[in-house]
């Protein structure tokens, strides 16, 4: 009875088993997906993390780099302005040696002005004592500076018309100087300037020691002429016809012989 009984109830435990099986695995199927989605979403957050760690990373490397740059562009601006600094030095320093060569070439040059100023002063200090040439009514010769300086100083006197000053002048010139080579010329003036003051012996002393000195003077015929005039000054007439005569014989070319030949048709 009990072996009759089971056989029948087989076929329906199987049924019951294969209903509760059917209900059991859409509930399995629904844990397994929440698992899948569990982990993936892990696995997503673990990437996104990764990610972020990564960027923040990146970030931080960027802003090292970029604080690092900072740095560097700092110290290159340092750099900078150090370096324009010393060039303004530089340039301050080259403009001092600039201004300190030109002071240099000014002092320079006023030394060598100095120096040609002091050569000049020299060289004329010396020349008032050499001896130089002159030349004087076609008479070449030499005399010392100071000579020659008092016998032009006697001649301005004598052009400028004070005939009394001017035969002191030449007077005490042929006292200073009696050895000079002026002397011929000398005596010739201050004869002419005794003739302008009236002192016409003093005056034919002075041409005849002329004459007697240098009778090829070129003014020797002047000075006959002149000794003819005091003559006739002094009523000397027959010493005056002796002189124009002499004159017009020793000198028959010259221009004084013209003027005595017309002067002795009025000496009687």
């Amino acid at each position: 009875m009990g072996t009759g009984l089971a056989t029948p109830w087989r076929p329906l435990a199987a049924a019951v088993l294969a209903a509760t099986a059917w209900l059991v695995l859409p509930a399995q199927a629904a844990l397994f997906e929440d698992d899948e989605a569990r982990r993936a979403i892990l696995d997503l957050r673990g990437r996104v993390e990764q990610q972020r760690q990564a960027a923040d990373a990146s970030i931080q490397r960027q802003a090292d780099e970029l604080r690092r740059a900072g740095e560097e562009n700092g110290l290159l601006r340092r750099s900078l302005l150090d370096l324009q600094n010393q060039i303004e030095s530089l340039r301050a320093e080259i403009a001092r040696m600039r201004g300190q060569n030109e002071q240099l070439s000014r002092d320079i040059s006023e030394v060598q002005r100095n120096q040609k100023d002091v050569a000049v002063g020299v060289e004329e200090r010396l020349r008032k004592f050499e001896p130089i040439k002159v030349t004087v009514d076609g008479r070449e010769f030499t005399a010392d500076p100071a000579e020659s300086r008092d016998y032009d100083a006697s001649m301005a006197i004598f052009r400028r018309g004070d005939f009394p000053a001017a035969q002191t002048a030449f007077t005490e010139f042929l006292r200073r100087y009696p050895q000079t080579g002026y002397r011929t010329s000398a005596l010739f003036w201050v004869g002419n300037a005794q003739y302008a003051n009236r002192d016409y012996r003093g005056a034919i002393a002075n041409f005849r020691a002329l004459l007697a000195q240098a009778p090829d003077h070129a003014r020797a015929p002047e000075t006959l002429l002149s000794i003819a005039n005091c003559q006739i000054e002094l009523k000397d007439a027959p010493g005056a016809r002796r002189t124009l005569e002499d004159l017009m014989r020793a000198y028959p070319q010259s221009e004084a012989a013209n003027a005595a030949r017309e002067r002795l048709a009025r000496v009687r």
